[in-house]
């Protein structure tokens, strides 16, 4: 099994690209279930976050180890990044506590992103509870771009979710009419979206948000699969069934993984994930190599009896 490269290698290839700053609170929002949203004024990480990048956080000065989280929104011009966030342990509940005008220490943007193909422009995003985060950021970047991208974003919480959902004004043809609630951002950008969860939430898909996806997949024709591509992130069971839909709709698929973490710049080690490269099994670092992978490299699809669901002929 191969190593990872030295951490000399990567000191030198992330160089001018991860930075250190003191970021002010500007606003903070609370939900239930324990969930934040904290925007912070941190100019060079703004500047620099793609969709899929994160930052490291010191949550209090009593508290030496950072926290990794995802970057939901960021704004070059502004400034500013948005983090979400549900308390699990004292940092984050330390995190909880801030206020406008406090200052936190900052380690970012890392990572590297999503890669979207134009010759598949029709995107599928699929998040998962705190997974939700880098889905937005990629329906905003690909909203922005002027190219037509046609994303769809499927999103799944058994807590309540991390905004006021409201009705959804853009309808579907491959939905009941009754799965009607979607995220209040996207609808500003008229980007369609749906929320799935086991808890009943109103105007919610009933059960996980792989099985509302798989519902999407099964309505689109063989000509209309060759232009999705999918893209997830979540709890690591919700990944590899994302990772096994896309196999068997013959569809690339990428996945950000989340993963405890002690420097996140590749130093320690210690957020290392098997994946599968072309020069065989290897162990590669979440927080510099990813945090984003091919999904079929880190959940390899089985033997199949036949080639029908790689070529998508099943479906024809």
């Amino acid at each position: 099994m191969k190593a990872w490269p030295s951490a000399r290698a990567d000191a030198q290839r992330n160089r001018d690209t991860i930075f250190v700053e003191d970021a002010t609170v500007t606003d903070v929002a609370t939900f239930p279930g324990d969930q934040y949203v904290l925007r912070l004024l941190a100019p060079e990480t703004a500047r620099r976050a793609v969709a899929g990048s994160f930052v490291h956080i010191r949550c209090d000065a009593a508290i030496p180890m950072r926290r990794p989280l995802s970057i939901m929104r960021a704004d070059p011009g502004g400034g500013w990044i948005e983090i979400l966030f549900k308390i699990v342990g004292s940092g984050l509940r330390s995190l909880g506590h801030r206020q406008p005008g406090d200052v936190m220490s900052v380690l970012g943007p890392i990572g590297n992103g999503f890669q979207p193909s134009r010759e598949r422009p029709h995107s599928l995003l699929i998040g998962g509870g705190v997974g939700i985060p880098p889905m937005v950021f990629l329906a905003e970047t690909l909203w922005r771009d002027d190219y037509a991208w046609q994303p769809l974003v499927l999103m799944g919480s058994e807590i309540p979710f991390p905004f006021a959902a409201v009705t959804s004004r853009i309808r579907t043809g491959w939905l009941d009419e009754a799965v009607i609630s979607a995220m209040p951002l996207l609808e500003e950008w008229r980007i369609p979206s749906r929320l799935a969860s086991s808890a009943a939430f109103a105007g919610t898909f009933r059960g996980h948000v792989t099985s509302l996806a798989r519902q999407w997949l099964a309505a689109q024709s063989v000509e209309e699969l060759r232009l999705c591509e999918v893209f997830a992130c979540g709890p690591a069971p919700m990944l590899a069934a994302t990772a096994a839909l896309a196999q068997e709709f013959g569809l690339p698929c990428q996945v950000a993984l989340e993963e405890y973490m002690a420097c996140a710049v590749g130093g320690c080690a210690g957020c290392t994930v098997l994946v599968q490269t072309d020069d065989g099994p290897a162990m590669k670092r979440v927080c510099v190599d990813g945090p984003v992978f091919d999904a079929a490299s880190v959940y390899p699809p089985p033997l199949l009896p036949d080639a029908r669901c790689r070529s998508g002929a099943s479906r024809e």
